[in-house]
């Protein structure tokens, strides 16, 4: 091998890993984000910041990163691995059962938002064909961005997080009729358009459906057969090369690389070895993502901020007004609570990876003049830019918009309860329950507890402690509990036939929830979860407390934060 030889990239590689393994660590401990984090260190490391300066102090040249597209062709890969693992935690049912959101509300959201952008764009000049593109690729957010703030947080399976994801899903579906219409705009089409487009989702379809019935039936007995060599190696080689492999596929058919490695998620989740897996890839996810989040911040000139001091920044407030007004107002059309539309429509406010792609694709096609694509590939980047911290003031301010909510609800009977998030519904307010209203209470996490024993509800009152009197078995009582916006149920009742009966009615009229269940014995903890429970645990107060454990890890809490609180809670039982 000649001396010159060397890995593509090799310096950007080695650049990046400092950055990753020194700068992002003294973010978080001063509590910053670590997205921002990375968002920051590649506006520093990129050709825009350090690398300016190259030139006058060549020893920079060794800690910039100037060739950003050969970045970006790695960073994509952190968006397929995002994506992947979105796909492992969730199943075709709970997909299915979210149809409504995805279709109906990211549907509409696409829709209107690119409608009004696209309106915006063409009162300032634009062409009617620029206008298009403009407004279908600004309506798309950013999935990376908003899927690891709220991954990170523990936030995706909450009401938010189940609206978030829909929305964006969409968004990644409508990428091949957005592709195929700036592809029809820039050349002359023979023929109808109507066919050209039918033909273009047909072939997107056919191969949806070839990936999935063909993965259902190789991908098991393959696994199967890699797990029998018990090769560590062999198995993360096949992990991968069904990730990338079926996001290629996706990827030259025309449909997005990340939809392909979302399908594969799905399969592989259906599989024993979805765990194995999910532990296996978080470090590559991980590391790709930091790669993606610094070639944004890479991307974005600072001098050209610097000659558009004024409409930048008005375009940047505009892009997440109009997009922040639109969500939040589907959200809240569709049942969604007031804090939570708003919380969503802030999250969704950013241009997304896409509008790179679509604009750059635009411009070689002479449909959007290039400085009008330059501009507005600033703004999307600063957008995207500004999401993490814009993201941590609309929590506190729907944190603080929710309290008031619980506050209100805990004034009064449950009728008053209009906005209540989040929370977790008790049934059953005996011994069991009660332990597990104090663990989620040390922990400031908003719960209801319904029982029928008015001694039960009277001393939980007493305690100012928001227990009704009702019957957690009836569904209208359920729905005056917003089980419709809970984070879990858990089912502490005495009564076995009743506590399988109302697991059984949440798992059919609420699919999505998260529902845990104190049981008699082993026997009754296996018909428990065949009915329909996550997790069920045999009686005792020591099951109380793996189950309180269990719920606030599901709620998002860290493993020492449980660890400290049961052992708390342990030792306030054996007072």
């Amino acid at each position: 091998m000649g001396s010159h030889a060397t890995l593509p990239h090799l310096r950007e590689i080695i650049v990046f890993l400092v950055a990753a393994g020194v700068m992002v660590p003294l973010f978080h401990r001063i509590k910053v984000s670590p997205v921002l984090g990375y968002l920051v260190l590649g506006g520093l490391i990129g050709p825009f910041g350090l690398g300016l300066l190259a030139g006058e102090f060549p020893a920079l040249s060794h800690v910039v990163i100037s060739d950003i597209e050969g970045v970006k062709a790695l960073a994509e890969l952190g968006v397929v691995f995002l994506l992947f693992t979105i796909g492992l935690e969730l199943s075709l049912e709970r997909l299915w059962a979210m149809r409504r959101l995805v279709f109906g509300l990211g549907s509409l959201q696409i829709l209107i938002t690119g409608a009004i952008i696209g309106a915006i764009a063409h009162a300032f000049g634009n062409s009617i064909e620029a206008s298009i593109v403009l407004g279908a690729c600004l309506a798309l957010s950013s999935t990376a961005i908003v899927m690891q703030l709220l991954m990170g947080g523990g936030r995706l399976g909450t009401p938010l997080g189940r609206a978030t994801f829909s929305i964006l899903l969409m968004q990644d579906l409508a990428v091949v009729p957005i592709l195929f219409v700036v592809g029809v705009l820039g050349v002359e089409v023979e023929g109808g358009v109507g066919t050209e487009l039918a033909l273009a989702l047909g072939k997107a379809a056919l191969t949806i459906a070839v990936i999935y019935t063909v993965g259902r039936l190789v991908l098991r007995p393959a696994l199967r057969l890699v797990a029998q060599t018990r090769s560590p190696e062999m198995f993360m080689a096949a992990v991968l090369l069904t990730v990338i492999g079926i996001a290629a596929i996706t990827g030259s058919a025309g449909l997005s690389m990340a939809l392909g490695a979302f399908l594969a998620g799905l399969l592989l989740a259906e599989t024993e070895y979805s765990h194995e897996i999910e532990v296996d890839i978080e470090p590559f996810k991980g590391l790709m993502l930091g790669l993606f989040f610094m070639s944004v911040g890479m991307g974005i000139d600072w001098r050209v901020v610097g000659d558009e001091p004024l409409w930048i920044p008005l375009s940047v407030f505009g892009l997440f007004l109009v997009k922040g007004i639109v969500a939040a107002g589907l959200c809240a059309a569709f049942g969604l609570p007031r804090h939570t539309s708003f919380e969503t429509g802030l999250l969704l406010g950013q241009g997304g990876e896409f509008a790179f792609i679509v604009v750059g694709l635009a411009m070689t096609l002479n449909l959007i003049p290039g400085e009008v694509g330059q501009f507005m590939l600033i703004v999307a980047g600063l957008t995207m830019l500004f999401t993490p911290p814009l993201a941590a003031v609309a929590q506190k301010v729907a944190g603080r918009m929710e309290r008031d909510a619980t506050t209100r609800a805990h004034q009064g009977t449950l009728e008053a309860e209009d906005d209540i998030e989040g929370h977790v519904i008790l049934a059953g307010f005996g011994r069991f329950g009660r332990t597990l209203a104090n663990t989620l209470q040390s922990e400031s996490i908003s719960f209801i507890a319904l029982d029928m024993d008015p001694t039960h509800v009277a001393q939980g009152r007493a305690d100012k402690l928001p227990v009704f009197y009702g019957d957690a078995s009836r569904l209208d009582m359920l729905k005056r509990a917003h089980i419709g916006t809970c984070a879990a149920v858990v089912v502490t009742m005495d009564n076995p036939a009743a506590a399988e009966r109302i697991v059984g009615e949440i798992r059919k009229h609420w699919p999505l929830i998260n529902v845990y269940a104190r049981a008699r014995d082993k026997g009754h903890a296996e018909r428990l979860c065949a009915a329909g429970a996550n997790t069920a645990v045999p009686e005792t107060i020591e099951g109380s407390l793996q189950l309180a454990g269990r719920v606030l890890s599901g709620l998002g809490a860290t493993e020492e934060a449980v660890r400290r609180r049961l052992e708390h809670q342990r030792a306030l039982e054996e007072l």
